[in-house]
């Protein structure tokens, strides 16, 4: 016999099935055995087999572990959730709060102005006085002084202009007619005669310009 049909053979017999006799009677002496022959002995059972019982607890409890998982998350997402609409309402309280400012600060710039403009308009009939003056030569001394000075400090402070002159266009926006000529020769409207000179404070008018005009028939 060759070595390779020997390891042949071996291997054969390597890999019968071995028979475990169960029975708890003899078959040849008829008595009772004490312990049956191959008999499962939870001692002598395979690791792969006693390790089972481990993976199984730990399979067991991966369902319960699954769900605590997806709670967290459940929670995690409400309170992202929640810090998204805090966040929100900050953010409109904050523009709110900054749009209020914004009213408030324009609100007391119109009211300064307001002010301002009602103390000039005030003060038209004293500014009228002083031009009439002025133009008959009577402003003279202390009074020419204290006219220029009150006449520098609403222009330099407050913006309070003094217009009205003859030959200037006539625009109803800022001029208000009281009398009106006729000329076959005049191509447009123009200011002839300053009746009362107007006022004005950047762009508000304090008081249109009272003149006679000239224009077309």
């Amino acid at each position: 016999m060759t070595d390779e049909t020997r390891a042949r053979e071996e291997d054969v017999g390597a890999e019968k099935p071995v028979v475990t006799d169960k029975r708890r009677i003899d078959p040849e002496t008829g008595k009772l055995r004490d312990h049956a022959e191959g008999a499962a002995d939870p001692a002598a059972a395979p690791a792969g087999v006693a390790s089972e019982a481990p993976a199984e607890a730990g399979a067991a409890a991966e369902p319960g572990e699954a769900d605590a998982v997806a709670e967290a998350q459940a929670e995690a997402l409400d309170l992202a959730d929640q810090l998204a609409r805090r966040n929100a309402d900050l953010y409109n309280v904050q523009q709110e709060y900054n749009a209020y400012v914004r009213r408030s600060k324009a609100d007391a710039a119109n009211q300064r102005q307001a002010g301002v403009h009602d103390v000039v308009e005030a003060l038209l009939g004293v500014l009228d006085e002083i031009e009439l003056a002025r133009q008959h030569g009577d402003l003279t001394g202390p009074f020419a002084a204290i006219a220029e000075k009150l006449e520098g400090t609403l222009g330099q402070r407050f913006g309070v202009v003094r217009y009205g002159t003859e030959g200037e266009e006539f625009d109803p926006e800022i001029h208000d007619a009281l009398m009106h000529q006729a000329d076959p020769a005049a191509t447009a409207t123009t200011v002839t005669q300053v009746l009362q000179p107007g006022y004005r404070a950047g762009e508000k008018v304090l008081r249109a310009a009272r003149v006679g005009v000239t224009g077309p028939q």
